[in-house]
């Protein structure tokens, strides 16, 4: 059984303008470093999304990743992944995720659906996945990892 982690893993587009933003965001916010991340491309998000029935080659959402390696592991995605990201950065960020969630999931994840759909129009596309800043690199899982790894 892979290690046991806590930290959220983020799973995001890696060639994705916007993508990147939300990362730099996440990474800009998460002051107690709690976040990791990992590219859809990479061979990590494959083995783990395909353990919960999903394909890491549909870029179309981001997905996260609470209780990795445990029996209550959960992958989130669409604007339920965005919501608890929210409330995991904590402060005033709680706050907006609280107010977010009143609002019905169909409809949270319809506009969701419609913002995936054009943000590489609205945001740009890389020709492969950006290196990570190196004060964040050991936050970012890439294909030689295989297990979940443990905060440091």
């Amino acid at each position: 059984m892979a290690a046991v982690s806590s930290d959220p893993i983020l799973f995001y587009d890696g060639v994705c303008g916007f993508c990147d933003r939300a990362v730099q965001f996440v990474l800009r916010h998460d002051t107690r470093q709690r976040f990791r991340f990992t590219p859809l491309q990479s061979g990590f998000a494959h083995t783990v999304l395909g353990r919960h029935g999903c394909k890491a080659d549909a870029l179309d959402t981001m997905y996260l990743l609470l209780d990795a390696g445990t029996p209550g592991e959960q992958l989130l995605s669409r604007s339920d992944g965005i919501v608890t990201l929210l409330r995991e950065l904590g402060g005033g960020w709680k706050v907006l995720a609280a107010l977010t969630r009143l609002l019905p999931r169909a409809l949270r994840d319809r506009a969701y659906d419609r913002f995936a759909r054009n943000r590489y129009r609205w945001f740009g596309r890389y020709d492969q996945c950006l290196l990570p800043p190196p004060a964040a690199r050991a936050r970012f899982l890439d294909d030689h990892d295989t297990d979940i790894p443990r905060r440091a």
